[in-house]
């Protein structure tokens, strides 16, 4: 019988916080389908991975960003060109003590008309290089780049948080990216977009993010978009009712606040996706439904579990979320 499957990134406590969290941590449901699972698979990315571990996951890539330009441009409605497709996302660095850091795009909030017209200075920067580039929504444009193929790039969450220039795209290309980068800061730092964004308090939108290569839609992520401009997960969400066996569900409540620290909102979300998931999957698998496969990360480790109607039957496993940390 094909498994469900579902992945839920930075469910995996980071261990120095690990004793506090799950002391606080509200989640009966996964504590009694953690004590009858049984664990398949456990595994941890390499040091500065392009790509955080649910993504290496989804994608089945573990050198690279995930190639889904094309994917995210068949969500949208759009037929692009033949050529090499990235995906270019306006984007926020901040500065730190002596580095500059990326900041988790799903904190800009950039609104269509700001992010039209930073396209069109992009626009016209990218053509005077002898690229295309196209709007896709305000979070997400596309950049033709057949002369990068050999670029290796990284997704906005791996690099999020971290010093930049660790996770800038390198190899054929770089130089030219990094140009064509620069040119955009200095002429977003004036521009009225900006200057109003300053005002209202908001985020800077100083530069663009380069990633998620692919040469065509037959090599794309099948099944995967961009959701937020960051993380993937089916194009149909789907609720626990609806799910058939076969499906892989991501849910992402936890992204956020484990990569902003904040875990107050993290337990709080926690036990929400408890009560909203967890509860009704752990019934549905009571009551016969397909064996149940889930993955949870965090940033670089990844558990797999495997959890049967029969394992439900192990009446002397007590609920436990201790596994989360073993």
């Amino acid at each position: 019988m094909t498994n469900l499957e579902i992945v839920v990134p930075f469910a995996l406590p980071p261990a120095e916080h690990a004793k506090d969290l799950l002391a606080a941590l509200q989640a009966r449901a996964l504590a009694r389908l953690l004590a009858r699972a049984s664990l398949k698979k456990s595994q941890s990315s390499p040091a500065f991975a392009p790509a955080l571990a649910h993504e290496c996951w989804l994608a089945k890539i573990n050198d690279q960003s995930p190639p889904l330009a094309h994917s995210v441009m068949q969500q949208l409605g759009m037929r692009p060109e033949s050529g090499y497709w990235f995906l270019l996302q306006p984007a926020s660095l901040h500065i730190a003590r002596d580095h500059l850091v990326l900041t988790d795009l799903r904190q800009l909030r950039i609104s269509e008309d700001e992010s039209r017209q930073l396209f069109k200075t992009a626009e016209s920067l990218c053509s005077e290089s002898g690229m295309t580039l196209v709007y896709g929504n305000a979070h997400t444009w596309f950049l033709r780049a057949d002369q990068w193929r050999g670029l290796q790039t990284c997704t906005p969450d791996a690099a999020c948080g971290h010093n930049i220039d660790i996770w800038l795209p390198k190899g054929e290309g770089e130089r030219d990216w990094r140009r064509l980068q620069n040119e955009l800061q200095m002429s977003w730092h004036t521009d009225v977009v900006n200057e109003q964004r300053d005002m209202r308090g908001a985020l800077r939108i100083n530069t663009a993010w380069l990633w998620g290569g692919s040469a065509d839609q037959a090599n794309a992520s099948t099944g995967l978009q961009a959701m937020s401009g960051t993380t993937l997960r089916l194009a149909t969400p789907v609720k626990p009712d609806q799910l058939k066996a076969g499906q892989t569900l991501l849910l992402e409540q936890l992204i956020a606040p484990a990569l902003a620290g904040d875990w107050s909102k993290w337990l709080a979300n926690y036990a929400a996706l408890d009560s909203q998931y967890f509860a009704p999957l752990l019934e549905n698998l009571i009551n016969g439904s397909a064996p149940l496969n889930l993955v949870l990360t965090d940033s670089s480790r990844l558990m797999q579990w495997q959890i049967s109607r029969n394992a439900m039957r192990k009446f002397w496993c007590p609920p436990s979320l201790k596994r989360l940390v073993s």
